[in-house]
């Protein structure tokens, strides 16, 4: 990532029982990250959390849930970014799956390779 000021945030929401055929859709997602080259992709798993079925997802033990809320989020040029749109839309058409995909301004203070 060698230009700093115009950088964006994507955050993609996702359940983590959606697959893309035999793999999770969230292990899709960063794989083709990286194959396109994009400077990074972490994945959260939430501890609870709903989305537009209005059904409740937890880790409560007494709730426990096999389909929890995951946050992907990829920070990069906005090029890369608007480029990088068009493989999560196949992903999610293929997949087949609901989720919510945001992109908001960052701002990157410090980024640095690993010196290994």
């Amino acid at each position: 990532m060698e230009n700093l000021q115009d950088v964006k945030l994507l955050r993609i929401f996702i359940g983590e029982s959606d697959h893309h055929g035999h793999i999770p859709v969230y292990e899709k997602i960063v794989l083709e990250a990286r194959k396109a080259g994009l400077a990074g992709a972490t994945v959260f798993k939430g501890v609870m959390g709903y989305g537009n079925t209005s059904i409740i997802h937890t880790s409560k033990i007494l709730e426990l849930s096999e389909d929890l809320p995951l946050i992907i989020e990829i920070v990069d040029r906005i090029d890369k970014i608007e480029k990088f749109q068009d493989v999560l839309n196949k992903i999610f058409e293929e997949a087949n799956c609901g989720g919510l995909i945001t992109i908001e301004k960052a701002e990157v203070i410090k980024y640095v390779s690993s010196k290994k």
